[in-house]
């Protein structure tokens, strides 16, 4: 008997915790420890994942999470459906695709200013700097010709040219070597970064691989933390080069830069080439390595965003530019120095010669597009006209029928002909030896090295050719108001450069005929208006290839002589004529000198700096902007968080309390078969 109660009293305790036993058509009570033992799973599950939230708050690139619940499929009874608790449905990752993305267009966006900015900031310390600048130099100097000038005699003011003239190569040297530096590192960045860029395109393979995985072990569960290091790796990569993504249908990511050239599909990667440009092998042309062994060149255009972005952007706008800038101040300085030193005499009695070693041009033989094969044909690269000079550096091919000369920077021609090109962009470019063939290419760089080839031809402070060749007299039976100026050699062509002595030329004037007639070592009559012609008229003889102005009213018979400037040892017309080059407008097509020229690259280079100052500083502000809202979607609130441990430790707190009821109402059947 006892046996048999006992048993009712088991069975009715296993259908109350079943919900089985009905009152009135409803179940007395429901799986309380089941439906408990849901809400503390549930409660467990949210207190992990807050403090999982909690301690990755400070982790870059961790999202945080969030678990997401529902209730569980309810029981139908004849009184109607029952609940049967909850359930946890996923652990969410809150993110914001959106977000996201202007986030990393504003991170590209300022790394490539930044990078481009500190760059820059070099360039412009460096030629604004009046210790180590050109400005300086070239004052110095001038005024060190103006004092031979003044004293031509002096061996003092000449040691003192020489000095000054040398300290002005050394700081044209100092500049170009400096800038040379600037470039070396700039490659190098380059490379560095490619390097990056390939290593974390392989780390986002593997993690496209752990993330597939992973979620095909759950379909519909995703590996929230595996997407947020991956999404940390993209931010990365996109500081270093602008990427766009595809998300695959499998949960891979696809990561494409440029203008749609992969760098990550799945698990495979595409690797990021920096070699040698085939247009100026002293520059690294980015490449994507295609599968296959393929590989598609890519144009610094095509890269936007980064700091790869930032560094081309530098190496084209800034570096290039004023380095050639530089390099033209410096032709532009030794040409003109060069062609006025000629015109005059040392104190040796003798022409001068080159003052500055005379520059050339570079030329570099690139491979043919079609062979490959590199020309062995020599070309040289002149100064035909130093005014006419840019910052351009130029292509030359041969097609077997007409050269072409295109720019570098945009790839315009400049010239098409069937010979080489004389006098364009004030270049002409002849060949020296060997033979130049169809599909040939050259490299012209005009003024890229200039600078560094500033060097004094002369050392004896004899050699300087402070003096005129000629001088001019007037006889003193003239009974007229006229005068003759000085006079001057317009070129070195007809004077012998080691005895430069021309016969005795006599002008007389005609007043029947007006004209002045030429005697001794010339013949011919040169047309003069006393009246119209009296505030002066300028004549040239081309042979000797000198010039000379008279003006005033002379009367019939008046004579002027132009004779050799023999021991013209005090004689400093043409120091004056060097001097009066640092205020002559030679440079920019006629409208600046060497200073204004010079300034202008500082004035270029302070502009652009400062443009890049308050971009770097805009940008900033816009990342931080985007930042914000990102992390105002994405990131841990520790109050908030702080918060939900509270509330989830309330809720563990109530799910174990219907359980201990549970448990009370389960020993109280077991008390009625006592």
């Amino acid at each position: 008997m006892c046996f048999k109660f006992l048993w009712h009293v088991l069975e009715l305790a296993r259908q109350l915790l079943k919900g089985s036993v009905r009152t009135f058509g409803a179940p007395v009570m429901a799986s309380l420890l089941s439906i408990g033992l849901t809400g503390l799973n549930a409660a467990q599950a949210q207190l992990t994942t807050t403090s999982h939230n909690i301690t990755n708050a400070n982790v870059t690139g961790y999202s945080r999470q969030q678990v997401i619940q529902g209730t569980q499929q309810p029981l139908y009874t004849g009184a109607g459906f029952f609940g049967q608790g909850t359930q946890v449905q996923t652990v969410k990752r809150i993110y914001s695709q959106f977000l996201e993305n202007q986030t990393m267009a504003a991170d590209a966006a300022h790394s490539k200013s930044e990078t481009y900015y500190n760059e820059i900031a070099q360039i412009d310390n460096l030629l604004g700097d009046e210790t180590v600048g050109l400005s300086s130099a070239l004052t110095s100097y001038f005024n060190s010709v103006q004092s031979v000038a003044a004293n031509p005699s002096d061996v003092s003011a000449r040691q003192s040219m020489l000095s000054f003239a040398e300290a002005l190569a050394g700081r044209f040297s100092s500049l170009n070597q400096r800038m040379d530096e600037i470039r070396s590192g700039v490659e190098s960045q380059i490379s560095t970064t490619v390097d990056s860029i390939n290593t974390l395109a392989k780390q986002l393979a593997d993690l496209n691989h752990q993330i597939v995985v992973a979620q095909a072990s759950g379909p519909g569960v995703p590996a929230n933390d595996l997407l947020d290091t991956r999404n940390a790796l993209i931010q990365e990569l996109n500081r270093n080069v602008q990427v766009t993504t595809t998300t695959e249908s499998d949960g891979s990511v696809s990561v494409f830069i440029g203008t749609g050239q992969p760098l990550v599909v799945g698990n495979s990667t595409y690797t990021l080439t920096a070699t040698p440009s085939d247009s100026d092998p002293k520059k690294l042309q980015l490449g994507i390595q295609l599968l296959g062994g393929n590989s598609a060149k890519l144009s610094d255009s095509m890269i936007t965003g980064g700091s790869l972005a930032g560094l081309l952007a530098f190496r084209s706008d800034a570096l290039d530019a004023a380095q050639n800038a530089l390099g033209r101040v410096a032709v532009g300085v030794t040409e003109t120095f060069n062609a006025q030193h000629q015109l005059g005499i040392d104190l040796n009695g003798a022409m001068g010669g080159d003052f500055f070693t005379p520059i050339k041009g570079a030329v570099q033989n690139l491979p043919a597009f079609v062979t490959g094969t590199i020309s062995s044909a020599q070309l040289d690269v002149s100064y035909s006209n130093v005014g006419n000079l840019t910052t351009d550096d130029y292509v030359l091919s041969f097609d077997g029928t007409n050269y072409n000369l295109q720019r570098s920077s945009d790839g315009k021609s400049v010239y098409s002909g069937a010979t080489l090109p004389t006098d364009v962009d004030g270049i002409s470019i002849s060949l020296t030896s060997g033979s130049i063939a169809a599909g040939d290419r050259f490299l012209i760089q005009p003024t890229r090295y200039a600078a560094s080839s500033v060097n004094v031809a002369i050392t004896d402070t004899r050699l300087i050719a402070a003096g005129a060749p000629i001088t001019t007299s007037a006889a003193s039976s003239n009974s007229g108001t006229a005068s003759i100026s000085q006079g001057s050699v317009v070129s070195g062509t007809g004077i012998s450069a080691t005895s430069p002595h021309i016969g005795d030329i006599t002008v007389t004037f005609d007043s029947a005929t007006n004209t002045f007639v030429l005697g001794g070592a010339a013949s011919g009559t040169l047309a003069y208006n006393p009246v119209a012609d009296a505030s002066g008229k300028s004549f040239t003889l081309a042979s000797p290839n000198i010039s000379f102005s008279i003006s005033g009213a002379p009367k019939n018979g008046d004579t002027f002589t132009i004779t050799s400037n023999d021991g013209g040892v005090s004689d400093g017309r043409n120091a004056v004529a060097l001097g009066n080059l640092q205020t002559t407008k030679n440079m920019l097509g006629g409208s600046a000198t060497y200073a204004t020229a010079y300034s202008q690259i500082v004035s270029k280079i302070g502009t652009q700096t400062h443009a890049a100052e308050i971009n770097t500083s805009t940008q900033q502000t816009l990342l931080e902007q985007a930042q914000a809202a990102q992390q105002s979607v994405s990131g841990v609130n520790l109050d908030e968080e702080a918060a939900n441990l509270l509330r989830y430790q309330q809720a563990y707190q109530a799910a174990a309390r219907v359980m201990s009821t549970a448990q009370t109402l389960f020993e109280a059947v077991l008390n009625i078969a006592r």
